[in-house]
C-alpha cells in the first residue's frame, strides 16, 4: 500500500481535476452509507465508507479528540484508505485532514459554477482556517475570480490569510467590516465555526450566491433566516438537512419548508444542470460533506500516483 502525506495528497489533489473528479463522482454514484459516530468518553470516532459496485472502495477514519490541545496536538486527526472493491486489498492511504480540506472547498467550487453567475469576479471568504485557505485555488478553478477578500473575527488571521493568498498570486486583501464586504461581493463563502449567524440576509443583494460550509452540527448555523427566505437553496445530500443547523433550524420552525430546497448537488451534476433563472436570483448552497466526494477525490490521486 502506498501512503501519502499531507503535502503529497495536496499534490495529488489539484483542483481543476479534483472538480472534475467530484463531477464524476455525483453523476456515476456509489453506495454511501450514513456516516458511523462512535463515542469514546470525551473523544469520537467517526468512520465514513463508500464503495462502488466494482473497481473501487475506500474509508475515512476520523479521531475527534477535544483534550489535544494540552497535549500541543491537533483536535481531530484523519486518515483515508482506498481499497480494491474486488479483492479488499488495501491500495492507498491519504491523509485525511488534507483530502477532507480540499474535497470541501472543491464541492463549493462546482456547486458555485453551477449556481453562481457565470461572470462572478468577487469572491469574499468569511473564515480563516484550514478550509477557507483552499478557497481561493478552489474558486479559480470553477469561476473568473479577479478579487478575494477575506474576513474573519480574528483581524489577524484574515489579513495572514490574506497575504498567503498574494504570495500565490493571487489579488486579496483582509476586510475589516463584514457588512461591507459582503455588499461588494459576487459570491459570500463562509467557513466558520460559527453557531450562531453570521450571514445576514439583509446585506445580500440580487445576483449573489451564498457557500455555507461551516455548520456541520445541528446546533450551528452561518446564516440567519432572512438569507434563507431570500436565497434559492440547494444542498449537496439530502443529509444536509438533518446534519446542518443551517437547514435544520429554518425547517423546524418553519422559515422554510422542503419545497424551498429547490435540488442537491448530487441531482444538478447527474442530470447536467445550470438552473439559475436570472442575473438577480440569490442562490445558496450548503453542503455538509459526502463519503463520494472522499471517494472521488481518492480515486483522483490513484490515477495520479498509483503505477
Amino acid at each position: 500500500m502506498k501512503v501519502l502525506s499531507a503535502e503529497e495528497t495536496r499534490e495529488a489533489l489539484p483542483f481543476d481535476g479534483l472538480l472534475a473528479a467530484l463531477d464524476k463522482g455525483f453523476k456515476t454514484g456509489a453506495e454511501v452509507p450514513l456516516r458511523h459516530h462512535h463515542a469514546m468518553g470525551d473523544d469520537m470516532l467517526l468512520l465514513m465508507p463508500a464503495w462502488q459496485s466494482e473497481g473501487w472502495g475506500g474509508v475515512k477514519i476520523v479521531n475527534v479528540h477535544p483534550g489535544n490541545g494540552a497535549r500541543g496536538l491537533p483536535a481531530v486527526v484523519s486518515s483515508y484508505i482506498l481499497f480494491d472493491r474486488d479483492t479488499g486489498m488495501h491500495r492507498l492511504m491519504l491523509d485525511g485532514t488534507e483530502l477532507t480540506a480540499r474535497r470541501t472547498a472543491a464541492a463549493s467550487a462546482l456547486a458555485a459554477k453551477r449556481l453562481a453567475r457565470p461572470d462572478s469576479r468577487k469572491l469574499l471568504i468569511v473564515g480563516a482556517g484550514a478550509v477557507a485557505a483552499n478557497l481561493a485555488g478552489a474558486y479559480h478553478a470553477a469561476l473568473p475570480i479577479e478579487e478575494i477578500t477575506v474576513w474573519a473575527r480574528n483581524v489577524a488571521a484574515a489579513e495572514a490569510l490574506a497575504q498567503r493568498f498574494v504570495a500565490r498570486g493571487y489579488q486579496a486583501k483582509a476586510a475589516a467590516d463584514l457588512e461591507t464586504a459582503v455588499s461588494a461581493a459576487d459570491i459570500i463563502s463562509c467557513a466558520t465555526l460559527a453557531r450562531d449567524p453570521i450571514l445576514k440576509g439583509a446585506w445580500l443583494k440580487p445576483g449573489q450566491h451564498v457557500d455555507l460550509i461551516g455548520s456541520f452540527t445541528p446546533a450551528m448555523r452561518e446564516a440567519d433566516d432572512e438569507v434563507m427566505r431570500r436565497a434559492k437553496i440547494y444542498i449537496d445530500t439530502e443529509h444536509a438537512k438533518v446534519e446542518s443547523g443551517d437547514i435544520a433550524i429554518p425547517l423546524a420552525t418553519g422559515v422554510i419548508t422542503e419545497n424551498d430546497i429547490a435540488g442537491t448537488l448530487e441531482g444538478l451534476c447527474r442530470d447536467d444542470l445550470l438552473p439559475r433563472q436570472s442575473a438577480e436570483e440569490i442562490t445558496l448552497f450548503k453542503g455538509v460533506g459526502s463519503a463520494i466526494e472522499d471517494l472521488s477525490a481518492a480515486l483522483l490521486a490513484a490515477d495520479r500516483v498509483l503505477s
